[in-house]
């Protein structure tokens, strides 16, 4: 059977992905797209909120590792609401360690991290190599952080063979400090090693890792070794993000929890803001936030329960007045996949809730508010995803599992309505997961939908 190409958004999904192995690569990429369609860069440290006008198109990063992008519409003033999808850029993954270095019966290892609560044995016999920031000494002796991506596979988890393992097929389990570390090379590869620098600076790294492996940085870089001073690398599947399926409805691809939504989010407000409709637009500000470390729990400075909506907030509506005015005219959508049917395992799925991939957004409900979602933010999401003819699924988790949970109620902290919906996936935190190709758009038309006509219909809505 010929396969069908796939759906145009599911492909523009596909190019951020395999450009984005790390926060910092899809921050830039999210940057890149966002200048494409006439957003201007910012910085928090500058006074911008003076200047702000109708038409305006804005973003800023902090850290390297988020993003924050808004558009001004044309009768704006303080006291407008802020209508925010709201995202995470992080997934399960392996970090190498500070001290890296080690090594066992002629193997050269790196020693790693976990992060997140990845699927951890699927990390093992793939091809991995390393992505991330270095911190750079460039001739002129200043400092910089540069993103750096290994194209080619450096790193392998290998499993243990199965006649040295009789019981692996019944249950495989792993010591994850030691049976999970990487092979990088063989110590016999360095026989000859360039000569190594005396470390004597406090910053110097030169000494905690492998001279090899600070030499393919180097190289990849075009710079001395000892110019490296730190670094933040994390490991990545060199296999690309790509469609599957007979009909290419499938997304197989690493990092779908989230970038899937991220991309989806960042799709449609650059499609926004390019379209005629922002020319006309009234009402809300319309923002979308690209977060770090929900995998750990949004608490570090470019998390989702950081400073940064409250911020934005604050300096869009600067008095007390204005700021609780906008507090109660915003609305949030917390974007995050959520698990479809699996049919293998039928039995983990409330009956009722067991979402289909490529069958519409989800919206997620719990009682306990492990997602934020309530009746009026489950009435609204329907309506913006009608103004598009698109189709709705909810998902709830059985009373006898436990609930994960999204950037959702962290942020309704600050008092901004909240919903939480995402789109249906199986393998969930695996180093390969699957998603629906026609889903992306049907994420893009609801956040295009909430651009576009929340103001209006929350006009329409008396709640007290």
């Amino acid at each position: 059977m010929m396969l069908q190409s796939g759906p145009e958004a599911a492909n523009r999904l596909l190019s951020f992905v395999n450009a984005s192995p790390t926060p910092f690569h899809a921050v830039q990429a999210a940057a890149i797209r966002l200048e494409k369609a006439g957003f201007r860069k910012i910085q928090e440290k500058n006074d911008w909120e003076r200047n702000l006008k109708g038409g305006d198109k804005y973003y800023w990063t902090r850290n390297q590792s988020c993003i924050v992008a808004f558009t001004i519409p044309s009768n704006w003033k303080p006291g407008a609401g802020v209508s925010i999808v709201a995202t995470h850029i992080d997934s399960p993954n392996l970090r190498v360690r500070p001290i890296s270095k080690k090594s066992k019966m002629g193997y050269l290892q790196v020693g790693v991290e976990t992060y997140g609560g990845g699927i951890w044995h699927s990390w093992f016999d793939r091809d991995l190599s390393l992505a991330g920031r270095i911190i750079l000494k460039d001739k002129s002796g200043a400092f910089n952080s540069k993103l750096i991506r290994i194209d080619r596979p450096l790193l392998r988890i290998p499993t243990l063979a199965i006649h040295l393992d009789r019981t692996a097929n019944d249950n495989f389990s792993f010591n994850q400090e030691t049976e999970m570390i990487p092979i990088v090379g063989m110590v016999e590869s360095q026989l000859n090693p360039p000569a190594e620098t005396p470390v004597t600076a406090a910053s110097s790294v030169q000494a905690n890792h492998h001279a090899a492996l600070l030499a393919v940085l180097s190289e990849e870089l075009s710079v001395a070794p000892e110019d490296i001073h730190d670094f933040e690398l994390h490991l990545y599947d060199t296999q690309p993000s790509v469609l599957g399926g007979l009909k290419n409805e499938f997304v197989f691809s690493p990092r779908m929890d989230n970038q899937f939504s991220s991309f989806a989010a960042l799709d449609a407000m650059a499609t926004f803001a390019s379209s005629p409709s922002f020319s006309t637009a009234e009402g809300n500000v319309n923002c979308i936030a690209l977060f770090n470390h929900e995998e750990v729990g949004s608490v570090s400075t470019t998390g989702a329960e950081s400073s940064l909506i409250a911020s934005l907030l604050n300096r869009l509506s600067p008095t007390p007045g204005a700021f609780a005015q906008s507090i109660a005219r915003s609305f949030l959508i917390s974007a995050d996949m959520t698990h479809a049917f699996h049919p293998n395992y039928a039995g983990r799925y409330e009956d009722n809730h067991s979402p289909c991939i490529n069958g519409g957004v989800v919206i997620k409900t719990n009682a306990k508010q492990r997602y934020a979602t309530d009746a009026i933010g489950t009435f609204l999401v329907k309506k913006l995803i009608e103004r598009k003819g698109g189709k709705v699924q909810n998902y709830e988790v059985r009373n006898d599992m436990a609930c994960g949970s999204t950037v959702g109620p962290g942020l309704s902290k600050l008092g901004v309505r909240t919903v939480d919906v995402g789109c249906p996936m199986l393998s969930m935190h695996s180093i390969r997961e699957t998603a629906g190709a026609h889903d992306v758009q049907s994420a893009i038309d609801l956040f295009v939908s909430f651009f576009e006509g929340f103001s209006e219909l929350d006009q329409s809505l008396l709640v007290d």
